[in-house]
């Protein structure tokens, strides 16, 4: 160490009220709020895109192996659709999963206009989206993306996120993606603010921090990649107290994760038993989950004009939720400590409810997931916030949820919970999800919708 060197704060307050002017900017230096959604159904149709179902046979450049019928692109890069075999004491599965090891780069480029932190947000499309533009970070590629693997242009704005000045760092954490449907996938979300001038390009805008809360009140406006960046940056305000300290609340998620018995290995995906291959998709004949399809995306006028890929499509829209109660006047939500097979390490902290009810619809009251009926019976002066959100639409198609967070009492949650469940206040789920693979990405994008205030908990419903 240099030994003039002068030792700094450990934790940047400063940071913090800055974002929070941001949050309180309704609007901004660029575009309106109430503009961006023109902007983003204008960008759409500028690129005359379109996205039709193929058969497997139809696929460029992707093959199932002969020795292992994996789903492969002939480069080696991007992704391969795999076989998973995970055993529980109680139960064990197969499926087919996406395999990416690669970590890829979710960053918002920030920068001050009028002493106010703005975000270049991105309209970006994504062939599984259903309005296929939505507002997604500055940068977001694969690996595979910016070292070119599909021959097409340079990746914009990445050259602020590769090699960061670390004290324009606002956040930087590596974050688990969808447990259920990835292997493992790990993306680095980012906040990075510029120096100097910013050329702006086409499909990109400056919105503050209050604008993206407004947006995110809307369906199918700010897209996945986006909202888990934001529950990653320390946006929410410290409270008072809580029902757990911090300690608690750690001891507790460690010993969930130690008590959870999860052992998983990949596997060729012919060896997916319980699953079907036809021509035109993966599936189990039950109808249940998912199934893998593929698509042809031509027009796109991104990093190349045209491609064929695989996707996974879910059987039914999703319910993802949080039940929520003010305890000593501090909001609460109700999290989940929740196994998924894909997850690194096994067990990260969801909503109070994510599912697909058409997975269960053939089953008892009793065989349900807990607090399913909660969410979907909830009366609308219970209901704090409900929008549609899609998941990341360059992986999966059609993949949306109603997300949700309910008002409930005593006789519906517990103040000492069911085991498994845990109350904990808005910002000491963004201090977990700060640290990286404690929350899961469902859980940050109501996180999102919680820390930027698109909703207050603090008020009483009504």
């Amino acid at each position: 160490m240099n030994a003039t060197a002068s030792p700094v704060p450990r934790s940047d307050a400063a940071i913090r009220e800055r974002l929070a002017r941001s949050l309180a900017a309704p609007e901004g230096v660029d575009i309106a709020t109430s503009d961006v959604p023109g902007w983003l159904e204008a960008q759409r149709r500028s690129r005359g895109a379109t996205v039709r179902r193929i058969p497997f046979a139809e696929l460029g450049h992707w093959s199932f192996a002969a020795d292992t019928g994996d789903l492969r692109h002939r480069s080696g890069r991007f992704f391969t659709i795999e076989g998973l075999h995970a055993v529980r004491p109680e139960v064990q599965w197969r499926q087919p999963i996406i395999v990416q090891p690669e970590i890829g780069v979710l960053g918002i480029l920030a920068k001050e206009f009028d002493g106010v932190l703005h975000f270049l947000m991105q309209a970006k499309l994504e062939p599984g989206n259903p309005n296929l533009v939505q507002l997604s970070p500055t940068v977001q590629a694969t690996r595979s993306n910016y070292t070119k693997a599909h021959g097409g242009a340079a990746v914009k704005y990445l050259e602020h996120f590769l090699d960061p000045d670390p004290e324009r760092v606002i956040t930087d954490v590596l974050q688990s993606e969808h447990g259920a449907w990835f292997y493992r996938k790990r993306n680095r979300n980012m906040i990075v603010e510029a120096t100097g001038d910013v050329p702006v390009e086409e499909g990109f805008r400056w919105l503050t921090l209050g604008q993206i809360a407004a947006l995110l009140r809307a369906d199918n406006v700010v897209n996945m990649d986006a909202r888990t960046v934001l529950a990653s940056a320390p946006l929410a305000r410290p409270e008072p107290a809580a029902l757990s300290s911090d300690s608690a609340l750690l001891s507790w998620f460690t010993g969930e994760r130690a008590r959870h018995d999860l052992r998983v290995r990949r596997t060729p995906l012919r060896e997916a038993t319980g699953w079907r291959r036809d021509e035109h998709s993966i599936h189990r004949p039950d109808g249940r989950f998912f199934r893998v399809v593929a698509v042809a995306v031509e027009g796109a006028d991104r990093e190349v004009p045209g491609w064929t890929q695989p996707l996974i499509e879910p059987v039914g829209p999703g319910i993802v939720g949080f039940a929520c109660r003010r305890f000593g006047g501090v909001p609460h939500v109700l999290v989940h400590a929740r196994v998924e097979g894909g997850l690194l390490e096994a067990v990260e902290l969801a909503p109070t409810v994510q599912c697909t009810p058409a997975n269960y619809a053939h089953l008892p009251a009793e065989r349900r997931p807990p607090f399913l009926d909660l969410m979907l019976n909830a009366s609308p002066d219970r209901v704090r916030y409900s929008a549609v959100h899609s998941e990341e639409g360059g992986r999966f198609l059609n993949a949306e949820s109603r997300y949700l967070i309910v008002e409930t009492d005593e006789a519906t949650t517990p103040a000492q919970p069911p085991p498994g469940y845990h109350w904990v206040t808005v910002d000491q789920l963004n201090l977990l999800s700060g640290r990286g693979r404690h929350v899961n990405v469902q859980a940050r994008s109501l996180l999102a919708v919680l820390a930027t205030g698109a909703v207050d908990l603090a008020r009483p419903p009504g």
